[in-house]
């Protein structure tokens, strides 16, 4: 007679899918910016520096609690380039090479690390937006600066936003992109666009963050709170 023997039970922990996460809509008590109000106008009012404004409060509870966490932590620069498509203000974003070590395939700006030939965090942001697609620095016309942001991956990230003028083409370092697309400015200033996330990780503890899907690109994390800031800062500057 054969003898059952027991074996024990595995965790088996899946990988972390940000996309099928609970999800609640972040618009409450907000409105949406109108399109026809996003013009290069709203942006230099809004990145005058005389002009005051509140960022996402959140962000700005999780950004004090992670700095606070982190002694330390490594300089980075992103670049949110503002283009032009068919007459309409478009965000360009990249999607990551798959074959990256860390944050493979997810979406992002074009940036990185802060190197120490970097004379500022903003020169680093337009050397990395020109290594990745290819725009020159002498495209770009920087408006302002979004309030940094510390990943949880150990980076204190400082977000540049800026005009990309006509006559750019890309040249995508396949290496580090796989892929260069466009979303409406108009869409993203929809805060109707916006969710918040609560995810329970394995750990027990319960992650907080932003996504805003566009057809098949799943935009969330940092580059989702990225936007909700400047949704924040132009809508401010439109009421």
């Amino acid at each position: 007679m054969s003898q059952e023997i027991s074996r024990p039970k595995q965790n088996i922990v899946l990988p972390f899918d940000p996309a099928l996460q609970p999800w609640s809509p972040a618009n409450e008590n907000l409105s949406p910016v109108p399109g026809s109000l996003l013009t290069p106008d709203l942006f230099h009012k809004a990145f005058d520096r005389r002009f005051i404004w509140q960022a996402e409060s959140l962000l700005h509870d999780w950004n004090d609690h992670k700095i606070i966490e982190n002694k330390t932590y490594i300089d980075a620069a992103v670049l949110l380039p503002l283009v032009y498509v068919k007459g309409e203000i478009h965000i360009l974003l990249t999607r990551r090479s798959s074959r990256l070590k860390k944050h493979a395939g997810q979406i992002s700006f074009p940036g990185g690390r802060v190197e120490r030939d970097d004379p500022s965090a903003k020169d680093a942001a337009l050397r990395e937006t020109e290594e990745e697609v290819g725009i020159p620095a002498s495209y770009i016309e920087v408006v302002g600066q979004l309030p940094d942001l510390f990943t949880g991956t150990g980076y204190l990230m400082k977000p540049y936003v800026g005009w990309v003028n006509e006559g750019f083409s890309i040249h995508a370092d396949t290496s580090e992109v796989e892929e260069v697309f466009y979303v409406p400015l108009s869409f993203f200033m929809d805060p109707r666009n916006h969710r918040l996330h609560n995810a329970r990780l394995a750990d027990g503890s319960v992650r907080y963050y932003f996504s805003m899907p566009w057809h098949s690109y799943f935009i969330w994390g940092a580059t989702a709170s990225v936007i909700r800031n400047l949704y924040h800062r132009l809508h401010q500057a439109v009421i």
